[in-house]
Order: structure tokens, then C-alpha cells, then sequence
């Protein structure tokens, strides 16, 4: 071989390498995605069940914007439904988005007076392609409990009880469709005018929608928005 074979060789091998250090980085980097991806979403219901301080991490659609009840639970967050169960989303600050967004949240799992929640950050949720507007599951009165919290549920029922002004925090008012009383909360940073729900009386038939919850040993409806209350 003469000297200019020998060199072209040495340089050919010396690219040879270099192309192959690239295909590794390449593969590398590819493995190294792979095994950072996110884990699988854990279906709300089965979350749910897990011990306090368990992260997990959910998929759903939002049923609650965020900061919509924040005069009584003093924090921005959220509610969110996949086809299993739903639950509360405690957030400290206020994102941007609204009812339908599809979200993936990763949190810890928490009890709050009695309330199922998933404590997370900004920087755990994360916005997904798609959104869909949460049907509102028809419960009676009686049956808003353990079994319907985190839901969007609808009860159609008679007022039992006049509102009761807790402001700042909202009112409160029961009803009934004689399966049982439940209590309605009105959030007071869920934009009802004060006059409208005063002028809900004993014996007015109402249809509310809203977020079936819990504050201590009390379960609640809470309409997310005015629209959400209709006196039929």
C-alpha cells in the first residue's frame, strides 16, 4: 500500500468512527428518551384508593376551572374526570385553561376535611391534545356520598332549607328529592350574584350541577358557575 493509499485508509476509518459515534449518541439518546418517559396514567378510581402521600400520576377533563372555588378552599385548583371516578386537583397557583381540557397531573394523594384531593404543583400538569365536555351524572339526593365524590353529578330537588350566608367563604342551602337532604355550597368565587341566591326559597324546585363533595362529615353539590343553578 502505498503512503496516500495508507493515509486515505486512516482517514476513512477515522470517519468510519466518527459516523458510529453518532449512531450510538443517536441510540443512546433514543434509549435514554424511552426510559425517561412519563408513568402510565393511573385510572382516577384505583388512584383514589391509594394511601395519603402516594404520588401517582392521572389523565381527565376538567369539570372545575381553576380558582372556581377558591373562596372556600383557599387554593387555585381544579377537578378533573376520567371514565372511572373524579377528583380535586389542590393548586397553590391559577392556570390557564377551561372546562373540557384534557390534563395529566402528577400530585400526592391527601384528605382535606374529609375531601379526596391529589396535591400537585404548576409544573406537574401538563395540557393534552383533545377536550370533551364531562357529562354530568343524574344521582338523587341521598345517593351523594363517598360512592359519587369527585363527580360531576346533576340532582333535580326541592329547597328544604333557605340559603345561609357564610361570606366570604359562600352560602349553603339544602335540598331534597325525597330520597334524602343534601347540601348545596355555593362558592362564593363562583360568580353567583348575592340577590339570585337569596331569593331561593323553601319549596322552589332547583336542578343543580356541580362537583358531588365533602367538608367534614357533610356531603355537598357545589355548581361550578351560576349557570349550573336552575330554578324549574
Amino acid at each position: 500500500m502505498t503512503p496516500s493509499q495508507m493515509e486515505f485508509s486512516s482517514r476513512a476509518a477515522a470517519g468510519l468512527r466518527v459516523v458510529l459515534g453518532c449512531l450510538s449518541l443517536a441510540v443512546f439518546a433514543a434509549c435514554d428518551d424511552s426510559g425517561s418517559e412519563q408513568p402510565k396514567a393511573t385510572p382516577i378510581t384505583q388512584a383514589r384508593t391509594q394511601g395519603n402521600g402516594t404520588t401517582v400520576t392521572v389523565e381527565g377533563y376538567v369539570t372545575v376551572p381553576p380558582g372556581n372555588f377558591k373562596s372556600a378552599l383557599e387554593n387555585e385548583g381544579f377537578a378533573i374526570q376520567d371514565n372511572t371516578g373524579g377528583i380535586y386537583v389542590k393548586l397553590a397557583e391559577k392556570l390557564d385553561f377551561g372546562l373540557g381540557t384534557r390534563v395529566r397531573v402528577t400530585g400526592k394523594l391527601n384528605d382535606e376535611a374529609n375531601l379526596r384531593i391529589l396535591e400537585s404543583e404548576p409544573a406537574s400538569v401538563e395540557k393534552l391534545e383533545g377536550t370533551q365536555q364531562v357529562t354530568p351524572k343524574e344521582v338523587r339526593t341521598g345517593d351523594v356520598n363517598e360512592s359519587t365524590e369527585g363527580l360531576l353529578v346533576r340532582i333535580s330537588a326541592t329547597v328544604t332549607r333557605a340559603a345561609n350566608d357564610e361570606l366570604p367563604y359562600g352560602y349553603e342551602l339544602y335540598v331534597d328529592d325525597g330520597s334524602g337532604e343534601v347540601q348545596v355550597y355555593i362558592h362564593g368565587s363562583a360568580g353567583f350574584a348575592p340577590e339570585t341566591v337569596n331569593a331561593l326559597s323553601v319549596g322552589q324546585r332547583i336542578e343543580v350541577t356541580g362537583l358531588a363533595a365533602q367538608y367534614e362529615n357533610t356531603y355537598e353539590v357545589a355548581p361550578r358557575q351560576p349557570s349550573d343553578l336552575v330554578v324549574k
